[in-house]
């Protein structure tokens, strides 16, 4: 985090970086000025809202899996909402319909269920589906939406018969943390399979995953592929959701060194943990990136990084610097914004992280958030 003192950070703690927010915003203006798609802000990646006054400058609005989401974007974002789950009990429906500008369905059968419901709001709320394109772009297949098996999307051949009345638009969502290329090949396959239905919607969602703020992105092929999709289609409206993309590398989680043990190596003990505050990199796995360090090996002096809880597994992972970590030596822990915020949990009883921002423009560092003992009784009974 350029130009803060991390030693005067309570820890755990997510620090946002506003001018990283700032660039990857001019970055997705970009994409919106010249392909005339409408951004959405994935609210499953990053629903840090003390922050949406500053997305919504850019942003069209959020998409929402939830009603908690979908509120949280009406109240807060004030934009368009756009929600959708793979499915829906009727208790949802109703708060989401007040909630919503958009709410797509996940089968036939949710929308057929639930159509009374949704004619009434018909005035004021689009509907849509969301189908599978059967094709899979997603390395990890805990992140592929159309692997085999996938309970996420409609295929084709369930479209024989249906009636689409009230049906306005289709979303699609293929990516995973990837470049223009990949969404190609998606439209590919979409087109192929649901083409036919085009001409009677006036809407189509592209779904999120597209790393647009990466450096590299080849956001001269995203454009184009948009604006050739809705000139071939006739199709006036395009939506993206990326989730990371908005905050792609934009925040970290600072964490103090509280003990270093030795088994076949030092291991760090960190005050934050994997499986409490940053359970992605249980998940999914990967090994995030540290400020300053190296592969093991590369710097003089080699260490795992390692949580507080009791789980054996809350590894961080292995890191080389260049000289030992000692007890009370701050740590961050970079691209920490992006899931790990919204995935944070009570493991233990730990301490969720503070939040807070920082803007290296003016150098102002606001501590936004702190979390005790209230929050992690709270969720229980």
């Amino acid at each position: 985090m350029t130009g803060l003192d991390l030693e005067l950070l309570p820890t755990p703690c997510f620090v946002v970086d506003l001018q990283r927010l700032r660039e990857n915003l001019a970055v997705l203006n970009q994409v919106i000025q010249r392909s005339g798609a409408r951004i959405l802000l994935a609210q499953k990646a990053f629903s840090m809202y003390s922050v949406y006054p500053l997305l919504r400058t850019v942003l069209h609005g959020v998409c929402a899996s939830s009603p908690h989401e979908a509120r949280l974007g009406r109240e807060e974002f004030g934009r368009e909402v756009h929600s959708f789950a793979a499915a829906y009990s009727e208790a949802d429906v109703r708060e989401i319909l007040a909630l919503s500008d958009h709410v797509v369905f996940n089968s036939f059968s949710q929308w057929q269920r639930f159509q009374s419901l949704c004619r009434a709001a018909a005035d004021r709320v689009s509907y849509g589906l969301r189908v599978n394109p059967e094709h899979s772009e997603a390395v990890a297949e805990i992140y592929s939406p159309c692997a085999a098996h996938s309970r996420l999307g409609i295929r084709r051949e369930a479209f024989a018969g249906q009636d689409l009345s009230g049906i306005s638009g289709l979303h699609f969502h293929t990516l995973c943390q990837q470049d223009a290329p990949a969404l190609v090949r998606t439209v590919e396959a979409f087109e192929q399979r649901f083409a036919e239905f085009l001409p009677r919607m006036t809407w189509v969602n592209f779904g999120g995953g597209h790393h647009i703020t990466r450096p590299g992105y080849n956001l001269d092929l995203l454009c184009r592929t948009i604006t050739d999709f809705r000139s071939r289609h006739g199709i006036q409206t395009i939506y993206l959701e990326p989730g990371e993309a908005v905050a792609l590398n934009a925040g970290g989680l600072v964490a103090t060194v509280l003990d270093i043990v030795n088994n076949d190596g030092d291991i760090a003990i960190l005050d934050a943990s994997a499986a409490a505050h940053c359970p992605d990199i249980l998940e999914m796995p990967f090994r995030p990136e540290v400020a300053g360090a190296g592969l093991p090996g590369e710097k003089a002096y080699t260490c795992r990084l390692a949580g507080h809880s009791c789980l054996a597994g809350d590894i961080i992972g292995d890191y080389s610097f260049d000289r030992p970590l000692r007890a009370g030596d701050r740590v961050e822990l970079l691209d920490m914004a992006i899931y790990s915020m919204v995935k944070t949990n009570t493991f233990n009883g730990l301490a969720l992280p503070s939040i807070a921002t920082w803007d290296p423009q003016s150098r102002e560092f606001r501590l936004l958030r702190q979390f005790g003992y209230q929050d992690f009784k709270s969720r229980l009974s």
